[in-house]
């Protein structure tokens, strides 16, 4: 079976684990917008991702064809892809082996573990994920055991298309969406979903979300081949990507580099916070990137159209939710950081204070060093609840005479400071 058909019969063999994840009409993002905005809340799947379905197609098929000979199965992963694969090892009573760095957060481990049961062994390995997929390969020569990719197969491509499939059945008889718009990192995900949609939505209703530090599709669209970057931004890690996959990239080739929105990660962390806040919706980074980029789109693009935006996960790490609201505050502009140059004096922090408006709260005060006898460097964050609030408070340092520098978006300075 090809296309569709193949990507029907993989639909309904995944009914076995799942019932279709739900597509809602978010009336918070559609009155904000001006558009009908329909999540496809892949967060909701067994696993809080989508990656369930790719890793389960790939699955059955490899059994089917091999049968015994494929009991024996082995990913790299720290995160969702893992969990996806122990999932499924359990549903099949296969053996599956899962290479993690060992810098991996413990509770991405436990919830590994979880999934798999019995079925599954964990091994840590290296400091980065190349370093672990290194020691998997080496393993699959060693043991025979299947390798189960993350993005970059057709089989893994058939099963993310399930997504495409269940949203065509769930939109309201009649509708068909002017917007589709879902995250890349391998490019499994779009590449299923544009293949599935191929001759019903015109190639310009699709829209590409990648992290700004991590833009492998944009960049091999923008060079038409594929693009290794030189360096990668993990924050989003669920989409930090070096390089897409090939045959992934051969199927998206088709589309310009400017249906692709880079997202700041500050503001996908903005998107974090408002969804958690308002609608009680837990997302992880890339989750959030195709609702991010609802923000980040013109006003006009959006007014009057029907939107699909894809909620790829929700497998958040609550340790990281004080970064997540610092990175927030900053992108909006309420929260900025100072190196001030401070008189050694009686008063000197006194007069300082005075400065300081009625909204304007100090949320970090640090003496760095003394830059001379009697002048100290002080690394100080203050807080606001309005943006424009900083141009005063800067005026009024530039009319005391006060000798400072915001490093808030000095992006070197501020990682080894703050």
């Amino acid at each position: 079976m090809t296309g569709k058909d193949g990507v029907h019969a993989a639909e309904q063999a995944v009914r076995s684990l799942f019932a279709p994840t739900p597509l809602q009409l978010n009336e918070h993002l559609s009155a904000r917008t001006g558009a009908t905005v329909y999540l496809k809340r892949e967060d909701l799947s067994p696993v809080r991702s989508y990656k369930i379905r790719g890793a389960f197609n790939f699955f059955r098929k490899q059994l089917a064809e091999e049968g015994a000979a494929a009991r024996r199965f082995v990913c790299a992963s720290a995160g969702n892809h893992a969990q996806g694969f122990a999932f499924i090892c359990r549903h099949f009573g296969v053996e599956g082996t899962v290479f993690m760095p060992v810098t991996t957060p413990q509770q991405k481990i436990d919830k590994t573990r979880m999934f798999g049961g019995p079925f599954i062994t964990i091994k840590l390995f290296g400091d980065i994920f190349d370093q672990c997929y290194k020691a998997a390969q080496a393993f699959t020569v060693e043991t025979g055991a299947v390798m189960v990719p993350p993005f970059d197969h057709a089989d893994i491509i058939e099963g993310q298309a399930t997504i495409a499939a269940e949203i065509a059945a769930q939109l309201p008889e009649g509708v068909t969406p002017d917007l589709m718009v879902m995250p890349v990192g391998g490019g499994g995900l779009s590449a299923g979903m544009t293949g599935y949609f191929a001759g019903d939505l015109p190639p310009e209703a699709f829209l590409f979300c990648e992290p700004e530090g991590a833009p492998s599709l944009k960049r091999s669209l923008e060079t038409g081949a594929l693009v290794t970057l030189d360096q990668v931004d993990n924050f989003v890690d669920g989409a930090a990507v070096g390089r897409i996959g090939a045959l992934n990239f051969e199927r998206l080739r088709i589309f310009s580099a400017g249906q692709v929105l880079l997202l700041p990660e500050n503001a996908i962390c903005v998107t974090i916070i408002d969804m958690l806040n308002v609608e009680g919706v837990v997302l992880e980074p890339a989750g959030a990137l195709s609702i991010a980029a609802l923000d980040a789109l013109p006003p006009e693009q959006l007014q009057g159209k029907t939107v699909v935006a894809v909620v790829s996960g929700g497998n958040f790490d609550f340790e990281r939710l004080p970064d997540v609201k610092e990175r927030a505050m900053r992108q909006k502009g309420l929260k900025k950081y100072f190196i001030l140059r401070l008189a050694q004096r009686p008063g000197a922090l006194k007069d300082f204070l005075s400065l300081l408006g009625p909204e304007d709260d100090i949320a970090r005060f640090e003496y760095l060093k003394k830059s001379a006898r009697n002048f100290g460097s002080i690394l100080i964050g203050i807080e606001t609840q309005r943006p424009e609030n900083f141009a005063t408070l800067k005026r009024s340092f530039d009319e005391a005479g006060m000798s400072y520098q915001d490093i808030t978006e000095n992006d070197i300075l501020s990682s080894l400071i703050i």
